[in-house]
């Protein structure tokens, strides 16, 4: 059975800073862009554990995807079966809140 994928509200708000920051210079681009965010993490479905544990929480359940440049951090719950996305995150600036 598939895992739901749900999206925190802080990674619905990164999101939206990213395509806005995108589109001050190409909305086209910055509509792809997020689609391609989007779609990076559908395999989770299938596959929740894809991603690498985040070393800096050391804790099975809190994963992490890597699009360049983006950390894409997501939570396992296997009893919900559940995958919730929390953040979407430029790497270039450091760990954020999980």
């Amino acid at each position: 059975m598939d895992y739901k994928i749900v999206f925190s509200e802080p990674s619905i708000e990164d999101l939206g800073n990213i395509v806005h920051y995108i589109a001050t210079d190409n909305p086209q681009a910055a509509s792809r862009f997020g689609a391609k965010l989007i779609a990076s993490v559908r395999n989770l479905a299938v596959f929740p554990r894809l991603g690498r544990i985040v070393p800096e929480k050391n804790d099975d359940n809190v994963r992490e995807i890597i699009f360049k440049p983006y950390r894409i951090f997501y939570r396992v719950n296997d009893d919900t079966k559940t995958v919730e996305i929390a953040r979407f995150w430029h790497a270039a600036r450091g760990e954020p809140p999980i």
